[in-house]
């Protein structure tokens, strides 16, 4: 038996396992039932299921289905939030106070009764327990010097935080709905803990959540099993979540095809063709916080001059990358926000040129061009990538040298500005627009012991005008004003800038015909399985 059709079968088997009513209407394979989602997936990033301690991409895909948290970002408009555990809130007159009102009547998964003091003491306990999901909350200035006094019970129902500045209210509202924000079981956490680790020992491999769905299993590379919260205050109709993990696309296929799994999330280009022409699936395409771009490291003489920054612009064959290599699974995207942001300008003025791009290089003095390297992961889609961007450079004079590595090597090098050039992709925490514009738009400090090393550090690129208005953006209280600040900054980076923004990643989820409700955002953390449902 071929190794792909074993995998297969190895997962159907443990499916069918699970449930006590499979149906066996065919020899080799058992349709899913119909209160029971099963996903086709990868779960080797899952290390622990703390969301105090996750900083992984499905990691909080889980921890948004079995947790609540304050707020949550609405999908359909991302200025607006909706309340999750909390009914109603208010921001001081100096903008640094944020009052919740907590539902009455909430439970966690144990029956312990969620109140006031759990939210609370669920933010001081991410903040205190200082692992990577900390520093998401750290960035509206909880630390663990102040976490006690910032974050309070005010009553049984009412919780207020503190900011250590004044910052946008949309932007706190987006820190306070990310899962580092998740409100876990205070009770049942004490009554495991250990050494002061606030049971962080214990809920690496338990949950303590209130969220639509609770832990049954987790069995490491293997499978996640969530059973349907009775008490949760929105009626469900799946009674279980299977997550499956199936490293090879041709396995997820395969178990699609034959009704073994309802929803495959990493399916190849070329699987996802087939299998739409043959009617077999419905895909739903979502775009990702996710930019794959080229960051040019202005150390190089070369590349800090503006004429060339934009002649690479020009020289790179967007469209045909976009055809012949990444496909289905990015877009052509050429400014700092992603499409779905506040403020994101979904323009892509650049296209291939090579006699603009030339015409700028002999500007630049460089008129035969030059010798650079590039960094590249060794991996799809980037090395394909990277003989495609080494390709049209060419047509300009640009000669470029790639220099392979694994993720760890590359990332080492480009955190270190060791780079020419480097093939990278950033993926925002939450979508609020200062995520991004953290990363590409902000300098503070561009000497080599900057304690901010952020993307813009990182291609030493000292900014200070820019600085300050990714700052100004981030304390403007009118979303409408800001939304503007940002797609001025946009403007401005797209004409001059070491960054050349290509492609912004497109999620294909696949699901069997009669699934329905599956939520996905642009990030993992806004995946919901509430209202699934299926025929």
């Amino acid at each position: 038996m071929n190794l792909v059709l074993r995998n297969a079968l190895a997962a159907v088997a443990v499916v069918s396992a699970l449930t006590l009513t499979m149906t066996t209407t065919r020899t080799a394979f058992a349709a899913t039932p119909k209160d029971m989602l099963v996903i086709a997936t990868t779960l080797d990033e899952f290390s622990t299921l703390d969301p105090g301690e996750v900083y992984e991409l499905v990691p909080e895909e889980y921890v948004a289905n079995t947790y609540d948290r304050l707020v949550r970002v609405d999908l359909k408009d991302p200025a607006k939030f909706n309340g999750d555990v909390a009914q109603s809130w208010t921001v001081s007159p100096d903008g640094l106070t944020f009052t919740f009102k907590i539902r009455p009547g909430l439970k966690f998964h144990s029956g312990h009764p969620l109140t006031a003091d759990d939210v609370a003491w669920s933010i001081q306990r991410c903040v205190l327990l200082d692992k990577g999901a900390a520093a998401v909350l750290q960035g509206i200035g909880l630390t663990k010097a102040n976490a006690l006094q910032n974050v309070k019970k005010i009553d049984d129902s009412t919780v207020s935080i503190t900011t250590d500045q004044k910052y946008a209210p949309t932007f706190v509202l987006n820190v306070l709905g990310a899962w580092p924000a998740s409100v876990v079981d205070k009770q049942l956490l004490m009554s495991h803990q250990k050494n002061n680790d606030f049971g962080n020992e214990w809920l690496r491999t338990n949950e303590a959540g209130s969220g639509a769905y609770k832990l049954v299993k987790w069995t490491a590379n293997e499978s996640i099993i969530l059973q349907k919260y009775d008490g949760y205050r929105l009626p469900l109709a799946m009674k279980r979540i299977v997550m499956r993990h199936v490293p090879e696309a041709a396995s997820q296929r395969l178990l699609l095809e034959n009704g073994d799994a309802d929803v495959a999330r990493n399916l190849s280009p070329d699987d996802l063709a087939a299998l739409t022409k043959a009617n077999k699936v419905q895909v739903m395409s979502v775009p990702q916080a996710t930019l794959l771009y080229l960051g040019l490291n202005v150390k190089n003489p070369n590349l800090a001059k503006p004429e060339v920054q934009e002649a690479m612009k020009w020289l790179i064959d967007y469209d045909g990358i976009q055809k012949n290599v990444t496909k289905s699974t990015f877009k052509i995207h050429q400014t700092f926000l992603p499409e779905g942001f506040l403020g994101a300008l979904n323009t892509n003025p650049y296209h291939q040129d090579v006699a603009k791009a030339k015409a700028l290089l002999a500007k630049a003095g460089l008129p035969n061009g030059f010798n650079v390297t590039m960094d590249v992961r060794s991996a799809y889609p980037y090395n394909e990538i990277a003989q495609a961007i080494q390709a049209n450079l060419a047509q300009g004079g640009i000669k470029v040298e790639i220099i392979p590595g694994d993720n760890k090597q590359t990332l080492a090098k480009y955190r270190a500005r060791q780079h020419d050039i480097y093939i990278g992709e950033w993926s925002a925490d939450y979508i609020d627009p200062h995520s991004n514009a953290q990363g590409y738009a902000w300098n503070p400090d561009n000497s080599d012991k900057s304690a901010y090393k952020m993307l813009a550090w990182r291609n030493s690129w000292d900014i200070p005008d820019l600085t300050k208005q990714t700052n100004a953006a981030l304390a403007e209280s009118s979303t409408t004003k800001r939304a503007q600040l940002y797609q001025a900054m946009q403007k401005e980076m797209l004409a001059k800038s070491p960054f050349v923004i290509m492609f912004q990643q497109v999620s294909q989820v696949a699901m069997r015909p009669g699934v329905s409700g599956l939520e996905v955002g642009p990030i993992n953390d806004l995946v919901s399985y509430v209202h699934v449902k299926k025929q």
